[in-house]
């Protein structure tokens, strides 16, 4: 089975929410599926979006979820759906390199940014779930702040990341889960 497959595999098995077959409709309309999650850093190939969304999906299953207490359908949502602002959002583009063995100059293709509609990073992913779809507040919480303090508006001074993460224990551990699926678990994924 594929990256997509195993995606609405689980999308389709755990969301049942009014609107998630519209979002999982216009996904499919998207480059989500075939999208890199980094230009540089993890999963910055073809599909690394979606490798990067399962991968935070297995370790949030793995590590966090407690029986009874956690909702299998939030923790799907949040993790498989948390970096839905990259779809659209990057291009490949191409730059000149030098052939160390020939001294020639050749193109060579690279993931560059090209973000349409900047809106930030975790409430763009909110905004565009929340166009098809009601977000319960704890997981708008934990998918506007699973960056953690890697967002630019948490290192701006204010206490609403400390907040969230006090209040809201999926949003401690969405971020824990991309933490260690993009530092520890995608190495090796990155190419053009």
């Amino acid at each position: 089975m594929g990256y997509k497959e195993e995606f609405i595999e689980i999308y389709n098995t755990q969301i049942h929410r009014d609107g998630s077959a519209e979002l999982l409709e216009w996904l499919q309309k998207t480059d989500f599926f075939t999208a890199p999650a980094s230009t540089k850093f993890h999963c910055a190939c073809t599909e690394g979006l979606v490798m990067h969304s399962l991968s935070v999906y297995h370790t949030l299953m793995e590590k966090h979820f407690e029986e009874g207490k956690d909702s299998p359908e939030s923790f799907a949502i949040c993790a498989l759906l948390h970096d839905l602002c990259k779809a659209q959002f990057y291009k490949v583009s191409t730059r000149n390199v030098k052939n160390d063995e020939t001294g020639q100059w050749e193109k060579k293709p690279f993931y560059a940014v090209e973000d349409m509609f900047p809106y930030g990073h975790g409430e763009k992913s909110v905004f565009l779930i929340e166009r098809f779809m009601r977000l319960k507040t704890s997981e708008a919480i934990a998918i506007r702040w699973h960056m953690g303090g890697f967002d630019d508006s948490a290192r701006s001074g204010g206490f609403s990341l400390s907040l969230a993460f006090e209040k809201y224990p999926l949003a401690v551990k969405l971020h824990l889960a991309d933490l260690e699926s993009t530092y520890l678990r995608e190495k090796n994924t990155s190419q053009t």
